[in-house]
Order: C-alpha cells, then sequence, then structure tokens
C-alpha cells in the first residue's frame, strides 16, 4: 500500500510529505484548493507524462516521492522484478521508494528505489501498486473498446485477449500475402527473373567478407615491391653490411663502455642500456633479411589481383552499393529470390491460410466462452448493485454479438446493456441511461470490479460525480466496504461519503507572498465535523449543519 508521498515545487506545493494508512481515506476541499493536485503527483510517479507546467512558479525542479509497504504476498513476485530489472531491493522486499523529477526544460528523471529508471519501467511498476479511476471514467464506459477491456480485465482474460489479437494478425498477414501473390502475375514473375539472374552473377563472383580490405594490401605491396626491397637492402646496407656500420659502431662503444664501467659503476646503467639497443638492432637486421627472403617480384600475380579489384569495383557500381557491402547483398539476394519463390506457391500459402485460421478461432472460441461466462456473471453483479443506487429494477446485460470472421479483438462485439427500470427492454448504455444513472453504473462497475483486483491501492477522483442524497451514502459503505480488503483514497464533494472514511484530508489553499500555496491536513474528530458540516452547507455553518455531520460520522 501507499505509505507516504512527498513533494516539492509541485504546482501549487511549496513541501509536503503525507503519511497514508489502510482502509478508506477520503480528501476533501473546496473547489480549486487542489484536491487533484495529490492525484496528479501520484500519476506522476507511476510514470505518466511530464510537463514543466507542473513545476511551481518560481522553481526550477518538481520532485515527487512515494514510498510503497509491499503486501506479504507480493513481495517474492516483487522483489523477482526488481532483481530482473537491476533494482536493489529495499528493506528484505517490503518496500520501494518511486521517484519522479521534472525539470524546467522539461526534461524528467525516473528513479526506482534510488536507481535511474525508464518510464516504462515505472508504469510497470505502478500498474502492480496502484489503480487510478478518473473522474471521467463514466465517460470511457460510453465507447466498446472500454466496456471490453473493463470486461476482460474483470475476468483475468487480457493475458488471452492478447493472444487471440497475436494470432489474428498472423493470420492477416499470411491472407495478404496470399492475396498479393493471386494478384501479383506477370510483375513478381519479371522480379523473380531479375533475382535469379542476379544471384547468379553474384555467386560466380562470390564476394567474401573483409576480403576488399585483403585485396587491397596485397596490391599495395605486390605493385610496390621493387621499392620494398630495394629500401630493406638499402637498410640492411647501412646497418650491418657496411665497413663503418651501425652494427659494428655500436659493437664497439658497447665494449668500451662495458670495460669502463667495471672502473665505475655508475656507467653500469648506461652499459645495459646500449647493450639492450645493441639486441635491438640485431633483431631488427634479422627481421629485414627474413622479410627479404619473403617477398618477391610476382607480375602474374599482380595482374590476378588487379583483374579480382576491377571485378569486385565494377559489380559494386553495377549493383549501387559499397564493394564491401557485395557479400551482404549476395545473402540478401538469396534470402529475397527463396521468400519471393516461396509466396508464388499458392497452394503452400493457403494450406498456411487454413492452418492459421484454424489456430485463431481455436483461441479466439476458448475466450468467447470465458467472455460468455463473465459477462452472465458481472451483469448480474453490477444489476444487484443498481438496486442500492436509486435504481430499483434496473439491469445491466452484457451482449455478445457474433462477428462472423472474427477480430483482432475476438469473435464478438461486446455492448453493456441497461434498463433503468422494471419492465424496460434493455438498450445501448450511450442512448439510455442519464448523467447521473451512467455515473451510478460507473461507480458499481468501478466498485465491483475493483474486488476481484489485486492491486493493492485503488484510487477514486470524483467518481460519485453527479451523485447524491441517499445514494450517495450507498456510495460511501461501497467504497468504506471496499476499504477492508484494499487501501481506498477517494477524492470526493460529497458529505455522506467522506463521513464513510476511516481516514480524512483537507486540502485547502492560501495566499503567501503573494503566491497561492495549496495545504493537506488530516483532520481529527472535532475538525472533520466541520469539514462535513462545510461540505453540507456551505462557508456559513450553523448548530443545525454541525449536528448534522456530527449524525453522519456517529453513523460510520
Amino acid at each position: 500500500m501507499l505509505q507516504t508521498i512527498s513533494l516539492r515545487d509541485f504546482v501549487i506545493v511549496d513541501q509536503l510529505e503525507l503519511d497514508f494508512a489502510s482502509g478508506f481515506t477520503v480528501l476533501t476541499g473546496e473547489t480549486g484548493a487542489g484536491k487533484s493536485i495529490l492525484l496528479d503527483a501520484l500519476s506522476l510517479v507511476l510514470g505518466e507524462r511530464a510537463d514543466s507546467s507542473q513545476i511551481r512558479e518560481g522553481s526550477s525542479r518538481a520532485e515527487i516521492s512515494a514510498l510503497f509497504r509491499i503486501d506479504p504476498e507480493l513481495i517474492s513476485s516483487f522483489s523477482q522484478w526488481l532483481d530482473e530489472q537491476g533494482f536493489p531491493i529495499e528493506d528484505d522486499g517490503q518496500s520501494l521508494v518511486l521517484k519522479r523529477t521534472v525539470e524546467s526544460n522539461g526534461r524528467s528523471r525516473a528513479f526506482i528505489n534510488g536507481s535511474v529508471a525508464t518510464l516504462a519501467q515505472l508504469r510497470e511498476a505502478g500498474d502492480q501498486l496502484v489503480d487510478i479511476h478518473g473522474q471521467h471514467a463514466h465517460q470511457l464506459l460510453l465507447k466498446g473498446g472500454a466496456q471490453r477491456e473493463l470486461l476482460d480485465r474483470h475476468a483475468g482474460l487480457l493475458p488471452l485477449a492478447s493472444e487471440v489479437a497475436q494470432a489474428f494478425k498472423v493470420l492477416n498477414d499470411s491472407r495478404r500475402r496470399l492475396e498479393q501473390a493471386e494478384n501479383a502475375g506477370h510483375d513478381i514473375e519479371r522480379e523473380r527473373e531479375r533475382l535469379e539472374w542476379q544471384l547468379e552473377e553474384l555467386t560466380e563472383l562470390s564476394p567474401q567478407v573483409g576480403e576488399w580490405a585483403n585485396i587491397q594490401s596485397e596490391h599495395a605491396r605486390l605493385a610496390n615491391g621493387a621499392k620494398l626491397i630495394g629500401g630493406c637492402q638499402e637498410a640492411i646496407e647501412v646497418l650491418s653490411d657496411a665497413d663503418n656500420s651501425l652494427a659494428s659502431s655500436l659493437s664497439k662503444v658497447c665494449g668500451s663502455i662495458g670495460a669502463l664501467a667495471e672502473h665505475d659503476p655508475a656507467l653500469g646503467s648506461i652499459s645495459e642500456s646500449l647493450e639492450s639497443a645493441q639486441i635491438q638492432l640485431n633483431e631488427a637486421i634479422h627481421g629485414l633479411n627474413r622479410y627479404l627472403q619473403k617477398i618477391d617480384l610476382d607480375p602474374a600475380r599482380l595482374e590476378q589481383v588487379e583483374e579480382r579489384m576491377q571485378a569486385l569495383y565494377g559489380a559494386s557500381k553495377k549493383y549501387r552499393t559499397d564493394v564491401d557491402e557485395l557479400p551482404k547483398l549476395l545473402l540478401e539476394t538469396s534470402v529475397r529470390l527463396e521468400a519471393l519463390t516461396a509466396s508464388q506457391n499458392i497452394d503452400a500459402l493457403r494450406e498456411k491460410v487454413k492452418q492459421e485460421e484454424a489456430a485463431y478461432f481455436k483461441v479466439a472460441k476458448q475466450l468467447s466462452q470465458k467472455r460468455s461466462k463473465a459477462a452472465a456473471e458481472l451483469g448480474q453483479l453490477v444489476t444487484d448493485a443498481m438496486q442500492d443506487l436509486s435504481m430499483a429494477g434496473g439491469r445491466l446485460e452484457i451482449a455478445l454479438t457474433s462477428l462472423q470472421e472474427g477480430s483482432s479483438h475476438g469473435l464478438e462485439q461486446i455492448e453493456f446493456l441497461v434498463a433503468g427500470h422494471a419492465g424496460s427492454t434493455p438498450r445501448s448504455l450511450a442512448k439510455v441511461a442519464s448523467g447521473g444513472e451512467l455515473a451510478r453504473i460507473s461507480l458499481a462497475i468501478s466498485v465491483i470490479t475493483s474486488k476481484a483486483s489485486f492491486t493493492p491501492t485503488l484510487i477514486f477522483d470524483e467518481v460519485d460525480a453527479g451523485i447524491g442524497g441517499a445514494v450517495a451514502e450507498t456510495v460511501g459503505k461501497l467504497l468504506h466496504q471496499l476499504g477492508q480488503s484494499h487501501q481506498i483514497l477517494c477524492v470526493t464533494h460529497l458529505p455522506q461519503v467522506a463521513a464513510q472514511g476511516n481516514h480524512h484530508f483537507k486540502v485547502s489553499k492560501s495566499q503567501s507572498e503573494e503566491k497561492t500555496v495549496s495545504q493537506v491536513q488530516p483532520l481529527g474528530r472535532t475538525e472533520r465535523v466541520e469539514e462535513v458540516a462545510r461540505m453540507l452547507g456551505g462557508a456559513t455553518l450553523t448548530d443545525t449543519t454541525r449536528r448534522h455531520a456530527r449524525e453522519l460520522l456517529e453513523q460510520n
């Protein structure tokens, strides 16, 4: 669960550190006080995109960090993930620190347990820790794709749905290749002939990897053979063969200094240096002699090398590539020709499509069966919840309309249908539900699907918008009930919901040195009465609103 969040210079927060507990925590405050700033900060530390506008005015950097206490049943898998990703394990895997910084130039950095992380890694960690239900979730519920994903997520079918999507992609690719092969005709035949001719020519040339560099080196040696021989012979003459050769002179000097060193040890190191020089000189002379024994003028070989160079260079110009790339071109030509030949095998392509169709429909039918069962269960659960949300007699049905050819999403189109009262025919959610009904249905679905979630921390950001009266109290009870199995954070404007919280934070803003600053403080019993009374009656508090607030709090 989320244990601590720290903010520095974020939006209108200069510095803030909050500790959270398990159960149901509510955040309240006047409109514009910055209730959602905490959730924006948490979203940022969970991998959302950063923006320099999130930095508090007058500051150069915003910094957010969040400390999570890992549930015992998640420690093993989470520690394994940290180890695989190369992050340190803190507190025997019981703690995790996520951190995000945003610079004024728009750049941001992410950290996991103090080590630099990518946004993808931050999101992957966050997905295992927190699930955020935004205040516009009911609007997303109108989209078919969102309805399908919600059903699959609730039923744990996302991996199977991903498998279906991949099978459909493979099938579509094969269908496209078959269609291209059937329609290509003479164009592909001409391309195949061109590749055959090119492959034959390159195979006969047989360019080798690294050959061009080697042959250039050999050509330089053969073309300058006479110069190399003459230069080496001249060097040997100077070093050892002449009457006053360098080797002879150095030998005399070595003998002379060696004799003198016997009389003065100070010359010993100089004598050793001269002896070392004499050894190196002799090695150089021997090396030159060995080189001369191997090197030879070979006009015939020089002619062969020049012909080979011309053949390679000519091919590179012809195929508009570097000489060094000819071996790669040979391989690519062979692969392309093989693929093209295979693509022209219509019977083989048709058989492949047939096999991949069978594979797709097999896994898609498995998904359909599980979706059908999950749709009935989820529909009934939401229907039951609707009875407590001032929609007595109403029901939700999840229709699965068959798609004959299938799609990347499976063999059915998923649509949520709602009947607002008893006796009415369920119709499309987008066409039937009013704003208030839609908000209530969305909340019911969010709470119900969250019960099956393994994510320890669930956040609801004003998902109770458009709800009031007795329904609001029911919503509060639902969230309170959910708080018995999850850590719940809820931004709300409803006193009936706020009164159900186990913990209560108030968000306010004030002027400090001509700047607006947002503040968050935990509320005790007396302070909660004042805040709930404000939510009930507005800015002017009366004994009546305070009494009503105490009654709401005492009921919980």
